[in-house]
């Protein structure tokens, strides 16, 4: 049977949710291509860690080095390459984060493998790979058909996919063993520097309620905290009004924000043009009150109210503080 491997990612003894939304894919891919679905976790100590994944896998195939207890661009190509040439998958599939960027091309380059990065959808149709990227900031979807290849190699945009933690399976664990690297002496880790967190995440929100330019000014922004507040929901912004730092622009969404999936994502004076939807089209269910029509949020929103923000707000506002 042929196989679809993924990385799982994992920092600080947590797997990180690009894990879980990879192999969300590789699942539908295998169930329509009758493809197994292999999870690659290189650590070290970290079995118990590395067993978050059987429900959502075939197989896991468990690599443990002392030189893998922490991400190492040297240590890492070198265990990826050992396993893609032993098994020869059709698909590996590598999320786009720092570590995906730094691994994927490398890769390509080392083992001559056809490589297209941040897919935000993938397929395979007689065996060749289609996948879908957005281009010039999310504006323009480029589908792209892979030349016939007996391996591709892909990384997937966080937040572009479900992260199903169960998906009905029960990997087996396979343990393998780490090439040799005694001579390898290139990059060394040394430790992850934190940011300094000096606001809240608006990824992680599973509520956000988010103002744009359509909010006037500053003294505005209370009314729509307290709407936030009564919903449990966090306040996020368009960049119009981080640039007017009105906002922290931690809680920008967008292409020079960040991306975000929540279940409930409301828009208030938004008109939300495409580097903004780039960074919020995936949330579960999408409002938004605009006073213009024909305002581009209302072509990806599942409920519009075509009102003044500043009408609705005082109404919802005293509707959910009952």
């Amino acid at each position: 049977m042929e196989e679809i491997v993924v990385l799982a990612e994992h920092r600080d003894g947590e797997l990180r949710d690009i894990t879980f939304e990879m192999l969300t894919i590789a699942n539908q891919l295998g169930k329509e291509n009758d493809m197994a679905v292999t999870a690659l976790f290189l650590g070290h100590e970290a079995s118990d860690l590395s067993n978050r994944l059987k429900g959502a896998c075939d197989t896991i195939l468990l690599m443990e080095d002392p030189e893998l207890a922490h991400y190492n661009a040297d240590h890492y190509l070198m265990a990826i390459e050992t396993v893609i040439k032993s098994r020869n998958p059709i698909v590996t599939v590598i999320g786009h984060t720092a570590m995906g960027m730094d691994l994927a091309p490398v890769m390509a380059a080392r083992l001559s493998l056809p490589l297209v990065t941040d897919c935000v959808a993938v397929n395979v149709v007689d065996k060749k790979l289609d996948v879908l990227r957005q281009i010039y900031g999310g504006k323009i979807n480029a589908q792209l058909t892979m030349k016939p290849s007996d391996q591709y190699l892909i990384t997937l945009r966080p937040g572009s996919f479900d992260a199903e933690v169960e998906q009905g399976k029960s990997a087996d664990t396979q343990t393998v063993p780490a090439p040799s690297w005694t001579d390898l002496k290139g990059r060394q880790f040394l430790g992850y520097i934190e940011a300094e967190l000096k606001d809240v995440d608006i990824a992680a929100a599973d509520i956000l309620v988010s103002i744009g330019r359509g909010i006037g000014k500053p003294e505005n922004i209370s009314l729509v905290q307290d709407f936030a507040d009564s919903i449990g929901a966090t306040l996020s912004c368009s960049r119009p009004v981080a640039d007017e730092e009105w906002l922290p622009k931690s809680r920008q969404v967008g292409t020079s924000g960040k991306t975000v999936r929540p279940k409930i994502y409301i828009a208030f004076g938004i008109s939300g043009a495409y580097q903004h939807q780039a960074g919020m089209k995936n949330a579960d269910t999408i409002i938004a009150v605009n006073t213009d029509p024909r305002a581009p949020i209302f072509t990806i929103a599942h409920y519009g109210i075509v009102e003044d923000m500043f009408k609705v707000l005082p109404l919802l506002t005293e509707k959910f503080a009952k």
